[in-house]
């Protein structure tokens, strides 16, 4: 007999690593005060807004999310949930983490089911009711996990590989149809995370300091300080941090060699890019580079 119950995270929960190797499918219910600061992944991550509604900030674009649309953010993509007092206190979402790997091998050399993620310059969708509909249906299967009677358990393993299979190959489909998408005017921009990210990837080679962006935004260096952490929920410097690594990631997975990636990444040292890699990613550069 199958029984099984649905995986929860809390509300509070500030977890944004995968405890399993390839995916993780959970329910979250409330405002996820957990992840008010900026922060970023080297997997994917879908948002299926199941009730309720739901705001998230990826760099400059916040996504205002009402019930039954969908929002795709890309490995290390900057992002943040954006609080509304008392707005989201009902939301409830469905949430999916999946690695490339995952899906490279669900695609099996078919179909590249990791397109949606990097194929629009909008990242949410509103499906038509009965796609979505379809959708949210292999999402609860998938988030329905825990069996009762152990000997099923292969054959949930396999039934769960066909719904993440046949979930991402419906929605590459519908991903490229442009009447889906969310439109710019249900977005909206912030020049100030805009200007400030596209100035350090433009420099991140260099040394960037605070006085340079104030003077970009054209404000004083300490109202720009203040209103930037407001906005974005962490400092100037861990934001510039943060983008280098993500470029010094993006440089390992490409095959470059640690040398030529913390240098070409902005850092001063190894042994500074080397502290910040562990801290945010828990192995040192060079194990990150053989895994991948």
């Amino acid at each position: 007999m199958i029984s099984g119950k649905i995986k929860t995270l809390e509300a509070n929960d500030e977890r944004q690593y995968m405890i399993h190797e390839n995916y993780e499918v959970y329910v979250k219910q409330g405002a996820p005060l957990g992840a008010a600061s900026f922060h970023y992944h080297n997997f994917y991550e879908i948002i299926y807004v199941a009730e309720g509604e739901y705001s998230s900030l990826l760099e400059n674009q916040l996504y205002s999310l009402k019930k039954g649309d969908f929002l795709l953010i890309d490995s290390n993509v900057m992002h943040k949930y954006h609080f509304i007092e008392k707005k989201h206190d009902s939301s409830r979402r469905i949430i999916l983490w999946i690695t490339k790997e995952t899906l490279d091998q669900l695609s099996n050399g078919n179909m590249d089911l990791s397109a949606c993620f990097s194929s629009q310059d909008y990242c949410a969708y509103h499906f038509p009711v009965y796609y979505e509909e379809m959708l949210s249906s292999y999402l609860m299967k998938l988030v329905m996990s825990e069996l009762i009677d152990g000997q099923l358990q292969g054959s949930k393993e396999v039934m769960d590989r066909g719904y993440l299979t046949l979930f991402f190959a419906y929605l590459n489909l519908l991903c490229n149809t442009n009447e889906y998408m969310f439109k710019k005017e249900e977005t909206t921009s912030h020049p100030m995370v805009e200007a400030v990210s596209s100035y350090i990837d433009t420099h991140i080679q260099e040394l960037i300091s605070v006085d340079d962006l104030a003077h970009l935004i054209h404000m004083s260096k300490y109202h720009f300080l203040r209103k930037f952490k407001e906005l974005t929920g962490v400092t100037v410097h861990s934001f510039i941090t943060n983008k280098r690594l993500i470029n010094a990631v993006a440089g390992l997975k490409a095959g470059k060699n640690i040398t030529q990636v913390y240098q070409e990444s902005g850092f001063s040292d190894y042994s500074s890019f080397l502290r910040n890699f562990k801290k945010t990613f828990g192995v040192s550069p060079g194990k990150y580079k053989d895994f991948y």
